[in-house]
C-alpha cells in the first residue's frame, strides 16, 4: 500500500470514528473496529494480546457484570471506544505525515 493510500483510508475512518461519537450505534461500531483493525495490522503489524491489553482498547472503564448494558451505558460505551480507537488513528496519520515513519505494508508508486 502506498503511503496517500494509507493517509486516505486512516483518516476515512477518523471520520466514521467521529460520527460513532456523534451517533452511537452498536453494528456500526463492530463493522468500524474490523476495519480499524485490518488497516492497522497491514499497515503496522499486528498485536499481540501484551499490546491489546495494555492499550485496552475497547474495555469500558466501569464494567457492567451480571446484567445487560442500558441504553445510555451502551451509547457510553460506544462513544468511550470509538474515541480511544480515532484517537490511535489520528496518531497513525500524524506517524506518516509529519514524521514520514515506514511502515510494514508500505509500497513504492
Amino acid at each position: 500500500m502506498i503511503r496517500e493510500e494509507l493517509v486516505r483510508r486512516t483518516r476515512q475512518l477518523i471520520d466514521e470514528g467521529d460520527r460513532l461519537v456523534a451517533n452511537p450505534s452498536s453494528a456500526a461500531l463492530k463493522v468500524w473496529l474490523q476495519l480499524t483493525d485490518e488497516l492497522l495490522a497491514a499497515a503496522w503489524g499486528s498485536m499481540d494480546r501484551y499490546h491489546l491489553a495494555w492499550l485496552q482498547v475497547g474495555r469500558p472503564s466501569e464494567a457492567i457484570r451480571g446484567r445487560p448494558m442500558t441504553a445510555d451505558e451502551e451509547a457510553s460505551y460506544i462513544r468511550e471506544v470509538a474515541g480511544a480507537k480515532t484517537a490511535v488513528l489520528r496518531m497513525s496519520v500524524e506517524a506518516l505525515t509529519r514524521h514520514g515513519m515506514p511502515f510494514v505494508g508500505e509500497t513504492r508508486e
